[in-house]
């Protein structure tokens, strides 16, 4: 079967620079890895003829050969391109293959060690969380906590270094500085993270008594925290640099306060705006007048009950409400009433109120409508 050309076999462009030609051998490595597809018998061929178009044309000399007289240029002793079967091409199928083996695996492995000397000595520390409960009240009027927060601290012994007296780590004399140590198989290169340095790069030769080499130490540290007007629960309060000391002197983490408003005894909360539940007595709701109700601000507001109110009517205090998050707006406080039915009456009050309902069988409109369509229903029944 006649070869196909190079250029194709790559899905490059003749006249394709060398990074073009690279890009593309990447990528059609990749698609064509045995490894990513054990369901396609023809997969390692096709695999092992893109690395043999690549080994010729990343090599100038055979790249200009071949672009002058195709295949021909490796035939009969011509040039040096690679033999099916050969020893030589072994040899290069491995070299090609280490090109993209990063590519392939880098997420796998942990990445392309950085050159000269692998993965830093210092660590970022972690970020820390700590969740805060606030009353409605503070979240009103916005507060100022302290708080205590269990972390690592850089060593004061060592300055953050991790080694005795100060001194500066050294090159991990194992991996080399690399953070991971490579072992040969076949085609295959296998990574693995240093077991000296455990991926570090460098190792202490006297670590710190006071912190044990890592560069920092347990302790509680008190903080305080500026809680603005208007959080609500699930609001999110990022601290920078406050969280867990870095590694061998790396840079702090971050603390996020995470708040939870506590439920209050008189207020429910719905975003911006406030409810309020108030009870009010027969008479009250029948003739009309006034009650007066608590705000969030600590003062008081009268509220103006309409003639005939019924339970469930509700009025609006207008900026009476929680003040919304780094804004200048404010919500309203909703005011819902709820007539109440007296309790333990004397004999005198049930006396009254028998005379008050044969007075007022004319002025219950909702009862007189509801009763009328229950009379409707049981006639339908019948019929």
């Amino acid at each position: 079967m006649a070869k196909r050309d190079y250029y194709e076999v790559l899905g490059a462009k003749k006249g394709a620079s060398a990074d073009e030609l690279k890009k593309a051998y990447r990528t059609k490595a990749k698609e064509l890895h045995p490894d990513r597809n054990a369901d396609n018998p023809q997969a390692e061929a096709l695999f092992k003829e893109v690395n043999e178009a690549y080994e010729v044309l990343k090599d100038e000399q055979k790249k200009a050969a071949y672009d002058r007289f195709g295949h021909a240029a490796f035939e009969g002793g011509m040039g040096g391109g690679p033999r099916p079967g050969g020893q030589g091409q072994q040899g290069d199928f491995a070299s090609a293959f280490s090109d993209v083996f990063e590519d392939l695996f880098g997420d796998f492995m942990g990445g392309r060690g950085g050159a000269g000397g692998g993965r830093s000595r210092a660590q970022r520390g972690s970020d820390l969380r700590y969740n805060l409960r606030v009353s409605l009240e503070e979240s009103f009027a916005g507060v100022q906590k302290t708080i205590s927060v269990p972390t690592s601290v850089g060593c004061d012994t060592c300055q953050g270094t991790g080694a005795e007296g100060g001194a500066e780590p050294v090159t991990c004399p194992t991996c080399n500085g690399m953070g991971k140590v490579r072992a040969q198989q076949g085609f295959f290169t296998i990574e693995r993270t240093c077991h000296q340095c455990n991926g570090m790069g460098q190792i202490i030769k006297n670590p710190c008594r006071t912190c044990g080499g890592q560069g920092r130490v347990e302790r509680e540290r008190s903080l305080s925290v500026n809680i603005p007007q208007g959080v609500e629960t699930g609001t999110r309060i990022r601290l920078a640099g406050e969280g867990e000391a870095g590694l061998r002197g790396g840079p702090n983490g971050d603390l996020y306060i995470f708040i939870e408003v506590k439920e209050h005894a008189i207020f429910q909360r719905d975003g911006v705006h406030l409810f309020c539940r108030v009870p009010v007595s027969m008479p009250t709701a029948a003739m009309g007048g006034e009650v007066e109700v608590p705000t969030i601000d600590g003062g008081r507001a009268r509220v103006k009950v309409p003639t005939g109110a019924q339970t469930g009517k509700q009025m609006r205090l207008r900026m009476k409400g929680m003040p919304a998050l780094r804004s200048g707006s404010t919500g309203d406080m909703v005011i819902e009433l709820a007539v109440e039915t007296p309790v333990n009456l004397t004999a005198r009050q049930r006396e009254l109120l028998r005379e008050f309902e044969k007075l007022s069988e004319e002025n219950n409109p909702e009862g007189s409508s509801f009763f009328s369509k229950v009379k409707g229903f049981w006639d339908g029944m019948k019929g």
